[in-house]
């Protein structure tokens, strides 16, 4: 048993290692697993909805175009004077601050007709020179192209175009904006996303404009949520820019973007990650491959949506668009701009943008900084050295404190570093290893509590009931068979009577008698945690205070008499259908220092008790029928089992004690005991006190009047008869009042 037991430890101690390992590993970058990764995403979103904002953004508005301004205006793509007329009506009308586009504009607008004016002026009619005039002065109203351009140039424009990493033998359409810088000798472009192709803008469109970014998302999760958004890609041997980031640029008057790197994961410095993008004084926090997490504000609706068609017929309120933020998008469902967030399953593409702008406005961004890997593998290995330091040396009740707390500590810290240092930390990773590691602590402690309760079992279970060796399995004492001393109650029953009832009875009859008294008053001194030492015929013996160490054994003990003597009261009706005699029983306790432990001999052994306080038990035991009642402790018992409420019966030498000790009787509990015993306990104390200085008509008299309401009270009566001896044959002068008893 000992070496199963060893095995379990064994394997638990390798289970929590084992799986420590493997999410350090996990975090570390150098093995993946799958199922956490998606924990992670989980976790993430739910974090992330508990801890948005959920408020508008007065800088930023989105003009949008919606259904109700394709019903207006017609279908999509509207044509390119409308678009001019737009960045006109915006600049001019609404005096707004900066225009960004979330569309792309990739192909030539011929909805003019200028083309087929143009066939015929090649054809038929080459020779109509009044033709060739007119077509000459309406050629600038003709061609949307350059009348969008011209409204775009030298404003605040950005233009939006879409990148791809489809192969680069696609044909590329548009011409790009000016990149960031080059990615030549960049130590961390192996890190970034790599397009292969992109859908632009006209080249006559992003020249007008100021700058330019990309609005597709290439690092969308394999869930397919937006969770990050790359600020810069790379294109063959140059660095592009994001819509959001162009915008926030543009704000700035256009400066140069820097890079801040980190070596905390570099061999050399060839090997060196993209930490952050310097701006114009700002710093904004990348990972490696320069994405950012989208600091969402909210859901829907976090900036204020002016549909394009009211800005169009100039019914916009000017004030909201006055010296703002301007992002031309899409929420109309045939134009497919809706993407999947953690806070929205569909959420409109241009407002992430918006989110990301907010952010950078505000540096608020959320971040997670090379050194915070280092910061989480220590984290999961203090959860390890927990599970395997501390969880097996303490209770489940301990282990569960422990638990519950430094999990809500490692959830606590994790938000506070999001939502007050703005770093993004793990969670799912350490809560699931804390929640494993505390389920092996649960399923191997099983297995070795059982092996525990087993081995206590095999040396208890012949001794004390199952009900104690499953508590003293639960415990964390220590136990074992060896004699020891220890302040403990021992309690002692007779059946009153027995001799004279076994005369009378057939031996079936009277076994049966036994057991049917023996069976309740065991399992209600098991009940109240005592320890069954021996039946001696019609006898019980029993103790409380070991094995397992109990502070208030002489409370149980007291309990545990008064409910056996209540439970014979009941029990009357049903000795009496069968016949049988009425069955009374004396019981006495004791409380003091005993020997306790295995004894007896090399054929035959039995944990029991032994010492002067056991013998003054069964001492106490034989007293209840001279005194008339049915339960008598000492002092000592009466001083521990403070809560109940006794009647003082006397002060005797037992036999073989000199030492005199006063006696009493428990009538219950002090909360329970009625008025009227509380009369009754008085007066009898008067009525002793003024017995034991001789004032024999004073206790006389109180004496006469307690027997006078209790008639059938043995102990007022025995008090009368010594009192009538005592006027007759007075005591010594040194008479302590103590009454000696001769026989057991």
């Amino acid at each position: 048993m000992y070496l199963h037991i060893k095995w379990l430890k064994t394997n638990r101690l390798l289970a929590c290692l084992g799986l420590t390992l493997l999410f350090m590993l996990h975090t570390a970058g150098w093995l993946q697993i799958p199922t956490m990764q998606r924990m992670e995403d989980i976790f993430y979103d739910l974090r992330l909805r508990l801890t948005v904002v959920n408020t508008l953004d007065p800088r930023i508005v989105i003009v949008d175009i919606n259904e109700e301004s394709l019903a207006q205006e017609g279908r999509w793509p509207w044509s390119r004077d409308k678009m001019a007329y737009l960045v006109d009506m915006l600049f001019d009308y609404y005096g707004i601050k900066l225009l960004g586009f979330d569309v792309v504009f990739a192909e030539p607008d011929t909805s003019s007709g200028v083309a087929l004016l143009d066939k015929l002026a090649t054809g038929s009619l080459q020779g109509d020179s009044l033709y060739l005039s007119e077509l000459a002065k309406l050629r600038p109203q003709l061609s949307y192209d350059a009348l969008f351009a011209k409204s775009l140039q030298n404003r605040p424009t950005v233009l939006g175009y879409f990148s791809s990493h489809i192969d680069e033998k696609i044909k590329q359409i548009g011409q790009l904006p000016v990149p960031v810088t080059h990615a030549k000798d960049s130590p961390f472009s192996e890190f970034l996303f790599h397009a292969k192709s992109y859908t632009a803008n006209l080249p006559i469109l992003q020249s007008a404009a100021l700058s330019g970014g990309f609005f597709n998302n290439p690092n969308v999760d394999q869930d397919g949520i937006y969770r990050r958004l790359p600020l810069l890609i790379q294109y063959q041997d140059h660095f592009y820019q994001a819509l959001s980031l162009a915008l926030f640029r543009a704000l700035l008057g256009m400066p140069e973007v820097s890079f801040v790197t980190s070596e905390d994961y570099a061999l050399t410095k060839a090997d060196s990650r993209l930490e952050g993008l310097r701006v114009e004084g700002f710093t904004i926090p990348v990972d490696a491959g320069a994405a950012i997490l989208v600091p969402f504000r909210g859901k829907q609706g976090s900036f204020e949506y002016i549909s394009a068609s009211s800005v169009l017929n100039g019914t916009a309120d000017v004030d909201s668009l006055k010296d703002k933020i301007v992002i031309v998008g899409t929420t109309a469902a045939g134009l497919l701009d809706s993407r999947a967030t953690p806070v929205q399953s569909l959420y409109p593409g241009v407002e992430v943008h918006a989110n990301v702008l907010s952010a950078l406005l505000d540096q608020t961004l959320k971040s997670r900084p090379n050194y915070i890997m280092a910061a989480e593998i220590a984290e999961l290995l203090l959860i390890g050295l927990v599970a395997i330091v501390i969880f097996p040396n303490v209770s489940i009740l301990v282990s569960a404190m422990i638990f519950g707390l430094l999990l809500s500590a490692t959830i606590a810290g994790n938000f506070y570093c999001w939502t007050v240092l703005n770093i993004d930390t793990k969670l799912a990773t350490p809560v699931f290893l804390f929640c494993l590691l505390y389920g092996i602590q649960i399923f191997f402690g099983f297995f070795l509590e059982s092996r525990r309760k087993k081995q206590l079992g095999d040396i208890f279970g012949q001794y004390i009931p199952p009900e104690l060796v499953t508590q003293m399995s639960q415990s964390d004492e220590a136990f074992s068979l060896a004699g020891e001393s220890r302040e403990m109650t021992v309690f002692f029953s007779d059946v009153r009577g027995f001799t004279t009832l076994s005369e009378t009875m057939a031996p079936q009859e009277l076994c049966e008698l036994i057991n049917a008294i023996f069976t309740p008053t065991t399992r209600i001194i098991h009940d109240h945690q005592g320890t069954i030492d021996k039946y001696i015929g019609d006898a019980i013996m029993a103790f409380w205070g070991a094995p397992m160490h109990d502070t208030l054994h002489a409370s149980h003990a007291v309990q545990a008499a008064l409910s056996i003597i209540q439970m014979l009261d009941t029990m009357q009706d049903q000795l009496k259908a069968k016949n049988w005699p009425m069955i009374d029983m004396g019981i006495g306790i004791n409380t003091g220092v005993m020997n306790v432990g295995n004894m007896g001999s090399e054929f035959r052994m039995a944990y029991t008790v032994m010492g002067d306080a056991v013998n003054l038990g069964s001492r106490l035991e034989g007293l209840t029928k001279q005194y008339g009642v049915k339960f008598i402790v000492s002092e000592t018992t009466q001083q521990a089992a403070a809560d109940f409420a006794y009647r003082e019966l006397d002060r005797v030498r037992v036999k073989g004690k000199l030492k005199p000790i006063t006696i009493y009787e428990p009538l219950g509990k002090i909360t329970e005991i009625s008025e009227q015993q509380r009369v009754d306990l008085q007066q009898l104390t008067e009525a002793l006190c003024a017995f034991r200085q001789q004032h024999w008509d004073n206790a006389n008299t109180i004496f006469a009047q307690l027997a006078q309401r209790q008639p059938h009270d043995k102990l007022y009566a025995l008090y009368l008869e010594r009192i009538a001896i005592y006027r007759q044959n007075p005591p010594k002068s040194d008479w302590d009042g103590v009454f000696t008893h001769t026989s057991k």
